[in-house]
C-alpha cells in the first residue's frame, strides 16, 4: 500500500478546538495510537482499484424472507428500487456482491435515528420489550449514568428470564472499572472481553491493535439496531441536529444510527454469533436466534461485517460506489485517514463532475486524528471537493450518500484503522426514498457547518500546518 504523501505547506484560518472530555477518553483515541504503533504488525490494505473494471454477473443476488427471489422478481425489484439515480446501481450492486461476497435482502424497515436521545431511547425500548434474549455488542460501555441505566435494564431483564449477551471491546472499555461488568456478570449475563489488552486474559492471539469497533444490538432475533452510538455520556444530549430553538450548552454528539425490522436482522445476528464464537466466548444457551421473519418495510439493504485478515469488505464496498458515482457524493467523515485508493476515488469523482461534498468535525475528542484528518483537506480542495465543518458539537457519524440511491450508515470510519485494523459493520441500503432521507440529514448537518474555502484555507497558520503534516505521520494507526 502506498500512502499519500505529506501536503505541502499552506496556511488558513481558525484555531480547531479539541474536547476536554473525561480521563481516558483521549487515551482511547489519539494517544492509544502511540502504543499500538509500537506493538502493531505491518499489514496494509490491497490494491483494489481493478474492481471497477472487474466482470460481474448482470444480476445481483436478492434474499427475503422465505429465501433467494425468483430472477424475474428480483429484476423487477431492482427495477422499481433504483429506477432514476442517474448511474447504474444494478451493476454497482452486482460488482459490490462478487466483492464482498454478501447478497441484497429485500423486505425491510429501516429507520434513521440522530444522536444519543433518539437511539439510546429506541434501544431501550426494544431492550423492556424483549421476550427471549438480547445481544448487545459495543466499543465503548462507560460506567457513567447512561452506561449505568442501560447496565440496570439488562441486569433486570436477565433476572426477568431473558438471555442477555454481551460482547465489548478491551480498549474502548479501558476506563471502565472491571467491577461494572462483573455486577452483569453475576447476574446471570454471558459476557466477552474482545481483545483484552492483558494478553493472560485472551483466549486467542493477542492482538492489541485489532479493535471491534461494532456498535450492534439484536433483541430476540426481530430488532436490530447499528450504526455509530457507543453507550456513554457524550450520547445523553442532543446535538443541533433538527433543533427547535435556543443553544444548549450541554450538546451531545452528533451521530447516526438505524434501527432495523425484517429479514436482515438476522445477518445482524449471524455477525454477532460469529464474533462471539472467534473470541471463544462460553456455549451459549439454545434460544430463538433466527425466529422466521417476515416482511416488514419497502428497504433493500445489504449487512455488511469486516473484520482483520478478512475479505476488506466495508473497504471494498466504499471504494466501488465512490468509483462509479454519477450525479453526487455526500459524506459524514468523523475521523479522516484513508489509504491512496480511496482517497483517489474521492477525488477522481469530484474531477469527473460529481458533486462531492464532505462535512468533518470542528470539534474532536483525539486531536490526532483529527490533524491527519485536516491534512488531507489541500488534497481534496485542489480537486473541487466541497469541504464544510460540523460546528458546536462533536461529529461522530460515518454516513455517505451516493447518487442519491446508494446510502450507508455504519460504525466504519473513512480511515485505514477500520479498513484494516478493527472488526466494523456498515449496513448499506438502495432506493431512492431512503437517499431522500440521507440527503435531507445532510442538509441537515449543512445548515450547522461552516464552509472551507481554498482561500481560507491558505491563510491557516503555520502551527496548524506542522501539526497535520506531524498527525499524518501516524494516520496508519490512528
Amino acid at each position: 500500500m502506498t500512502q499519500p504523501s505529506p501536503p505541502p505547506p499552506h496556511h488558513g484560518r481558525g484555531t480547531p478546538r479539541v474536547t476536554r472530555g473525561k480521563p481516558g477518553r483521549g487515551l482511547r483515541g489519539s494517544l492509544l495510537a502511540l502504543l499500538l504503533a509500537a506493538v502493531a504488525a505491518c499489514a496494509s490494505l490491497p490494491d483494489i482499484r481493478y474492481l471497477d473494471q472487474k466482470p460481474v454477473a448482470a444480476q445481483p443476488t436478492v434474499v427475503g424472507a422465505q429465501g433467494a427471489l425468483p430472477a424475474a422478481r428480483s429484476e423487477s425489484l431492482l427495477a422499481r428500487r433504483l429506477r432514476d439515480s442517474g448511474t447504474d446501481l444494478k451493476a454497482l450492486a452486482a460488482a459490490e456482491e462478487a466483492a464482498t461476497g454478501t447478497p441484497l435482502i429485500a423486505g425491510n424497515k429501516v429507520s434513521l435515528l440522530f444522536d444519543g436521545p433518539q437511539t439510546l431511547g429506541a434501544m431501550m425500548k426494544a431492550i423492556r420489550e424483549a421476550r427471549d434474549h438480547i445481544h448487545l455488542e459495543t466499543y465503548i460501555f462507560d460506567q457513567d449514568e447512561l452506561g449505568l441505566a442501560f447496565a440496570d435494564l439488562l441486569v433486570a431483564k436477565r433476572m426477568a428470564g431473558v438471555q442477555v449477551n454481551i460482547i465489548y471491546d478491551s480498549i474502548g472499555t479501558l476506563g471502565t472499572p472491571a467491577a461494572f461488568f462483573e455486577r452483569m456478570r453475576k447476574a446471570g449475563i454471558k459476557l466477552v472481553e474482545f481483545n483484552p489488552v492483558n494478553p493472560l486474559k485472551s483466549m486467542v492471539d493477542w492482538r492489541v491493535n485489532n479493535r471491534d469497533h461494532r456498535k450492534i444490538l439484536i433483541v430476540d432475533g426481530k430488532i436490530g439496531f447499528t450504526g455509530g452510538v457507543n453507550i456513554a455520556a457524550d450520547y445523553a444530549n442532543s446535538s443541533m441536529f433538527r433543533s427547535q430553538g435556543g443553544r444548549n450548552s450541554e450538546l451531545g454528539w452528533r451521530d447516526t444510527h438505524l434501527q432495523v425490522e425484517g429479514p436482515a436482522v438476522a445477518a445482524l445476528q449471524q455477525l454477532f454469533l460469529e464474533t462471539w464464537a472467534a473470541q471463544r466466548g462460553e456455549d451459549l444457551p439454545r434460544r430463538d436466534y433466527f425466529p422466521n421473519l417476515a416482511r416488514t418495510g419497502p428497504e433493500l439493504v445489504r449487512v455488511i461485517g469486516s473484520k482483520p485478515g478478512g475479505n476488506f469488505e466495508v473497504y471494498k464496498a466504499y471504494f466501488l460506489a465512490l468509483a462509479q458515482a454519477r450525479k453526487s457524493a455526500y459524506l459524514t467523515v468523523a475521523y479522516f485517514a484513508p489509504d491512496t485508493e480511496v482517497l483517489e476515488a474521492i477525488t477522481q469523482a469530484a474531477r469527473r463532475g460529481v458533486e462531492v461534498h464532505m462535512v468533518f468535525p470542528s470539534i474532536s475528542d483525539a486531536s490526532l486524528i483529527y490533524y491527519a484528518g485536516r491534512s488531507y483537506y489541500q488534497v481534496l480542495l485542489d480537486a473541487g471537493v466541497k469541504i464544510s465543518e460540523f460546528q458546536s458539537s462533536v461529529l461522530h457519524a460515518k454516513t455517505a450518500v451516493i447518487d442519491g440511491a446508494w446510502s450507508t450508515v455504519g460504525s466504519a470510519n473513512l480511515d485505514i484503522r477500520s479498513f484494516l485494523h478493527n472488526t466494523e459493520i456498515n449496513v448499506i441500503v438502495l432506493g431512492e426514498d431512503f437517499g431522500k432521507r440521507m440527503e435531507s440529514a445532510f442538509a441537515e448537518d449543512l445548515r450547522n457547518s461552516r464552509p472551507i474555502t481554498r482561500e481560507a484555507w491558505a491563510r491557516r497558520p503555520f502551527t496548524d500546518r506542522l501539526k497535520e503534516w506531524s498527525a499524518r505521520n501516524f494516520a496508519y494507526f490512528l
